[in-house]
């Protein structure tokens, strides 16, 4: 694996994009990956460098654009352990499990605190 270097944005950049854009989805058939398309490889890998949905914790987007270069060198890494051998299966499993807890947090009805004195 490339030494990623801190300060060079537009290199992490680079490289997030041909990951998860090219290299990422181009080894998906061989090795029996659950995913294959581009933006699943991204939400994958920015849920667990993030720890959740990383919409919940970017306030634009592309999401790669706009998070710190410590999280884009996270998430970048990620992918890098993907290819040499880290588990995307468990790693779709825990952002899937995040995006149905939020789903869920989502549509449970609000109600308001019942009143005793009454």
């Amino acid at each position: 694996m490339t030494p990623l270097p801190l300060a060079d944005r537009a290199t992490l950049q680079a490289r997030w994009l041909d990951l998860t854009r090219h290299v990422l989805p181009r080894s998906a058939a061989a090795r029996d990956w659950p995913v294959s398309a581009d933006h699943c490889f991204q939400r994958i890998l920015l849920d667990n460098a993030l720890g959740g949905c990383w919409y919940d914790h970017v306030a634009g987007r592309p999401a790669y654009a706009h998070i710190s270069d410590t999280e884009l060198i996270a998430a970048v890494r990620l992918g890098e352990a993907v290819l040499a051998g880290a588990d995307l299966h468990a790693l779709n499993a825990r952002s899937l499990a995040w995006r149905r807890a939020a789903k869920r947090a989502a549509a449970a009805p609000v109600t308001a605190p019942v009143s005793r004195d009454a």
